[in-house]
């Protein structure tokens, strides 16, 4: 999943149980997981030195990456916020998003730092991450917007309820 489908989702965990905010802050991190268990399409990082322990390079591959991904999880934060800090304080949903999306941080730091406890981390993602991803960007994109869109539903659903 893209780093805004998980921004969301995160915020949408955060923002239905505010009165556990610990529980909704793992459940947030642990959603990553569960998420990135979808088929679904990543797009394609061009930056060698984001995918591998390789030296950094700063070049405008690096630089075309970092600004795809910063745009990614800002979007992400910024839609959970935009969608969910209604039900909840506004740090707390973004921290909810920045959950979500932390596994991929996370990541990033074990192929520069490639030790306990990311070592185990980086484990458990490659085990949880689908094998069968989209081939066409154009079915990618429209399943998570589709999936995004039925999280929302879903949130708000279960927010009346629970009021």
């Amino acid at each position: 999943m893209i780093l805004t489908t998980h921004g969301v989702v995160g915020g949408a965990i955060v923002s239905l149980i505010p009165t556990h905010p610990v529980l909704g802050l793992c459940l947030a991190f642990a959603s990553h997981y569960l998420l990135d268990g979808i088929p679904h399409l990543d797009y394609p990082i061009r930056s060698a030195s984001l995918g591998s322990a390789a030296p950094m390079k700063y070049d405008t591959a690096l630089l075309t990456d970092a600004i795809i991904i910063s745009a990614d999880a800002v979007l992400g934060v910024a839609l959970a916020l935009l969608l969910f800090a209604a039900r909840g304080s506004i740090a707390l949903v973004a921290c909810g998003a920045l959950a979500a999306i932390l596994p991929d941080v996370l990541e990033f730091a074990y192929t520069r730092f490639p030790h306990e406890p990311l070592a185990s981390l980086q484990t458990f993602h490659c085990w949880a991450h689908t094998s069968k991803g989209m081939k066409q960007p154009i079915l990618g994109i429209v399943s998570q917007f589709i999936f995004l869109v039925a999280i929302v539903i879903a949130a708000r659903t279960v927010a009346v309820v629970i009021k």
